[in-house]
């Protein structure tokens, strides 16, 4: 809704910053922009219906592509693929000879993505495997620079836990949705306990480096020591 508030922010002077939607829109619009590729790929997933509240940010993607290209990754994995926004973000922050495995469940969903894959000339650069993520990503082996976890919650400390050993030092691993739409504080009538529980795992963990940023419904960046 226009003029809604969407979250707080201090400004220089220390004081509180209502992120409205127009702001936010403001900061989307100064952002790194959205190709006709990635705009087309939203259209096609916003027409999906409820499953679109699955999509990835416009302000992820432009993050997530920057935070490819700032750490010079050239292996990454993704857990929770969908119609392929956040891989297509990913993907072409990577070199011409990276690789991106993406791990999900649907062949239904990720048939959309190849489509947009080809179309931007990164399908090259991404091994796509379907089946239970949990069990792909124990099969994982080798060394990656960057992870990306969007699949189900409940799992967020398990696919943490494997995929640290096989993060380098100084890589990275971000995990979406950890703010559960601001009920990770007080109380509510559907508590998310996994969100929760994942964020007190992780946060004095003296392996990693963890900031939450308020950006979409929380992403959580973790840099591996």
């Amino acid at each position: 809704m226009t003029g809604s508030q969407r979250g707080g922010r201090q400004d220089s002077m220390g004081n509180q910053v209502l992120v409205t939607d127009e702001l936010h829109d403001y900061v989307v619009g100064h952002s790194m922009p959205l190709d006709e590729i990635a705009l087309d790929l939203r259209e096609e997933t916003q027409g999906l219906g409820r499953a679109a509240v699955m999509l990835t940010t416009a302000d992820q993607a432009a993050l997530l592509t920057t935070l490819t290209r700032l750490i010079s990754a050239r292996r990454a994995v993704e857990i929770g693929t969908f119609t392929g926004f956040s891989a297509l973000a990913i993907s072409r922050g990577l070199p011409d000879d990276g690789e991106l495995i993406c791990l999900d469940v649907s062949e239904e969903w990720t048939s959309i993505a190849r489509k947009y894959w080809e179309r931007a000339g990164v399908a090259d650069k991404i091994d796509l495997r379907i089946g239970d993520a949990h069990e792909s990503v124990a099969k994982l082996d080798g060394e990656f620079d960057l992870a990306f976890v969007d699949a189900d919650k409940s799992g967020y400390i398990e696919y943490f836990e494997r995929l640290l050993p096989l993060i380098r030092p100084n890589g990275l691993l971000l995990f979406d949705n950890t703010l559960a739409g601001g009920r990770v504080v007080g109380v509510h009538e559907e508590d998310p306990v996994d969100r929760k529980e994942f964020n007190a795992h992780i946060a004095n963990d003296d392996r990693v480096d963890v900031v939450i940023l308020g950006i979409g419904d929380g992403l959580t960046l973790v840099r591996k020591r």
